[in-house]
């Protein structure tokens, strides 16, 4: 069987993040999974927005459906990043008011 070439960039590989994104663009792999398979936006609509070929936007969702291990642990670093970004940022009052 043949093994598929990516050209999306690992997040090992990365200045800009830690998780796959598509070269050349801060845009990742599960950011554009969220928009299509989650939101519902049409791949065509995701490749206008951003400014992108659509065949990139299908090459980022096929890596993420081929990499579910790899795709599953950024979505856990994300999800606990957001965790404690809300922590950080969320006001409560003082106790002695």
């Amino acid at each position: 069987m043949a093994t598929t070439q990516y050209r999306i960039v690992a997040g090992t590989d990365s200045d800009i993040h830690d998780e796959p994104h598509l070269p050349e663009s801060r845009l990742t792999v599960r950011e554009i999974h969220a928009h299509v398979d989650e939101r519902g936006l049409r791949p065509e609509t995701i490749a206008d927005r951003f400014n992108l070929d659509i065949a990139d936007v299908y090459e980022a969702l096929a890596y993420y459906h081929s990499n579910p291990e790899e795709m599953r642990a950024a979505e856990q670093r994300y999800e606990r990043a957001n965790a404690v970004a809300s922590e950080r940022s969320s006001m409560t009052p003082p106790n002695d008011v």
